[in-house]
C-alpha cells in the first residue's frame, strides 16, 4: 500500500458510518435484517428520520452480502430522502450516508468519488461544529448508530443504549431518540428488577409523552407493567395500541407476545395469523407463534388434559417444530429458536436430531457471545426429560446458574434444581450429592448459613469430595 493509499484509508477509518462501527458480519443474520429493513422502509415506520436511517444501513447490508450497486442505490435513496424531508438543512442528517458512499467508492476503487464524500464530510464538520467538544458527535448520528447497534445483534444492545445517552445529552426532548433508548432499557433491564427501580418504565412513559402516536412504544410498555402485575394499566395500553394501528406487523407480534402471556392463545395466535399473511418471511412472528403452541400444550398438561390426549399434544409439538424450522431459516443463528426447536425434537422423541441441534445451538451461542445461558438451561431440561441423564441435567442447569443468577433461566435452573435434590433426599436421606446441590443452589442465591449446613450435611456422606470441601472452606471465611 502506498502512503496516498494508508493517508485515504486514515480518513475513511476515522468517518462515523457503518464501515468503522465494529459491525461484525459473523454476529448477525444478514438476510433476516435485510428482510426486517425493506419492511420498515415499506410501512415507513419511522417517517423522515426512519427513511434516511433505513436506506442508509440496508446500503451497508448489501454490500455486506456482496452487492455494491445495490448498496450505490440504497445510499443514493438516502441522499434522495434527506434531501427531501430536510431541505438545506439536510447535510448534519447525511453524515453516515456521505461516510458509507466514501467507503464504498473506495471499496470500488473510485477513489475520486471517494475523495469527494470525504470533502463534503470536511465541510459539513466546519459549518456544523460540534458544540461541547471536538471529539462530540451530531445527535443524529449517536442515534443512527443506536438504532443500528439495537437491530444488529443482541450483544450490542448495551452499546445501543450509550449512543442514545449521547444523542439525548444534545437534544433530551427528541422523540426519536426517547424511543431509542426506551427499547433498548426495555431490552437490556434485569429480570429481577423491582417496579420502583424500572428505568424501562421511566422511559417509555417518557418517551410516548414525546410521541403519544408510537404504538410500538405503548405495546412494549403494557408488556413491562404485566410483568408487574399492573394488569388493567397494561390492557388498556394493549387495546389503545391495537386501535391505534392494527394493521402493522410490529404492533401485532408484541400484542400477541402480551395475549400469550396473559393467558388468551387463542387470541395471540388469531392475531399473529394475521400478521404472517402480511409479513411470511419473519422469523419473530413464525417463533412467537411456536411459543403459541408450546403454550398450549403446557396448558394441557397443568390442567391435567393431557392424558388421553395423545393426538392433540402430538399435533401441537408438530406445530412447534414447523414454526420454529421457518423461524430458525428465516434466520440463522436465532439462538432462542433454535433452542427450542432442538428441545421440541427431544420431546417428539428424536434424541439424535436434539443431540446434534444442541450442539448446534451451543457453538452458535458462543461464537456470537449470545444466550449461551439459555442454551444450558434448555439442554439441562432436555438431558432431564427426554435424554434422561440426570447427571448431564445437574451439570447444565449448574452452568446456566454461574452465568446468572439473578435471570429468568437462572431461576428455572436453581428451581429444576431444589425440586431434584428434595426428590432424592424424600428416596434417601443420605444422599451426600443431593446435600451439595442444595448447597450450591443456596449460596448462589446469597443464603451463605444454609449454604453451609448444606455443604455439612454432604461432607458427611461424601467426606472427600474436594469441591463440597471447597466451597464449605470458602464460606466459613466469608461468614467470620
Amino acid at each position: 500500500m502506498n502512503p496516498s493509499d494508508i493517508a485515504l484509508r486514515t480518513k475513511l477509518l476515522q468517518l462515523e458510518c457503518h464501515f468503522t462501527w465494529d459491525l461484525t458480519k459473523e454476529s448477525a443474520d444478514l438476510s433476516d435484517l435485510q428482510t426486517r429493513l425493506e419492511e420498515q422502509i415499506e410501512l415507513d415506520l419511522g417517517k423522515k428520520a426512519g427513511a434516511i436511517r433505513s436506506y442508509c444501513f440496508l446500503a451497508y447490508v448489501r454490500y455486506l452480502q456482496g452487492f455494491p450497486d445495490d448498496a450505490l442505490t440504497n445510499l443514493l435513496k438516502s441522499e434522495e430522502k434527506g434531501r427531501e424531508y430536510h431541505g438545506d438543512d439536510c447535510e448534519p442528517f447525511l453524515i453516515v450516508t456521505y461516510g458509507n458512499l466514501a467507503w464504498l467508492h473506495y471499496h470500488r476503487g473510485s477513489y475520486p468519488q471517494c475523495e469527494s464524500y470525504l470533502e463534503k464530510l470536511v465541510d459539513i464538520k466546519e459549518k456544523f461544529p460540534p458544540t461541547a467538544s471536538p471529539t462530540e458527535l451530531h445527535p443524529d448520528v449517536y442515534g443512527q448508530k443506536g438504532w443500528t447497534y439495537l437491530k444488529w445483534a443482541h450483544k450490542y444492545y448495551e452499546r445501543a443504549k450509550q449512543c442514545f445517552e449521547k444523542a439525548l445529552e444534545q437534544e433530551p426532548d427528541e422523540s426519536e431518540w426517547n424511543a431509542g433508548y426506551a427499547i433498548a432499557l426495555y431490552r437490556t433491564e434485569d429480570y429481577n428488577t423491582r417496579p420502583e427501580d424500572s428505568l424501562a418504565v421511566k422511559q417509555l412513559r417518557r418517551a410516548i409523552e414525546l410521541n403519544p402516536e408510537d404504538a410500538v412504544l405503548k405495546v412494549l410498555l403494557g408488556l413491562r407493567l404485566a410483568v408487574f402485575k399492573e394488569h388493567d394499566e397494561a390492557e388498556r395500553l394493549i387495546e389503545e395500541a391495537l386501535e391505534m394501528d392494527s394493521s402493522n406487523p410490529h404492533v401485532i407480534r408484541y400484542v400477541g407476545k402480551y395475549f400469550r402471556k396473559s393467558g388468551s392463545v387463542d387470541r395471540s395466535i388469531a392475531l399473529l395469523k394475521r400478521a404472517v399473511e402480511r409479513t411470511n418471511n419473519s422469523a419473530f412472528l413464525h417463533h412467537q407463534l411456536a411459543l403459541c403452541y408450546k403454550k398450549k400444550k403446557t396448558n394441557l398438561f397443568y390442567a391435567g388434559g393431557a392424558k388421553g390426549k395423545g393426538r392433540e399434544v402430538g399435533q401441537l409439538i408438530k406445530q412447534c417444530i414447523y414454526h420454529l424450522q421457518l423461524a430458525t431459516t428465516l434466520k440463522s443463528n436465532f439462538i432462542l429458536a433454535m433452542a427450542e426447536l432442538a428441545l421440541h425434537y427431544g420431546q417428539s422423541k428424536d434424541i439424535d436430531r436434539a443431540e446434534e441441534m444442541f450442539q448446534e445451538t451451543f457453538k452458535a451461542a458462543k461464537e456470537n457471545h449470545d444466550n449461551v445461558q439459555v442454551v444450558h438451561h434448555y439442554y439441562g431440561e432436555f438431558q432431564q426429560y427426554y435424554n434422561k441423564s440426570q447427571a448431564l441435567a445437574i451439570k447444565h442447569y449448574k452452568e446456566c446458574m454461574t452465568l446468572g443468577f439473578n435471570t429468568f433461566q437462572g431461576s428455572r435452573s436453581a428451581l429444576s434444581l431444589k425440586k431434584m435434590a428434595e426428590k432424592r433426599l424424600d428416596r434417601n436421606p443420605t444422599d451426600g450429592e443431593a446435600f451439595g446441590i442444595l448447597g450450591f443452589v443456596h449460596r448462589a442465591e446469597g443464603e451463605k448459613r444454609q449454604a453451609l449446613e448444606c455443604y455439612e450435611k454432604a461432607l458427611q456422606f461424601d467426606f472427600n469430595n474436594d469441591e463440597y470441601l471447597s466451597a464449605l472452606c470458602d464460606l466459613r471465611l466469608s461468614l467470620q
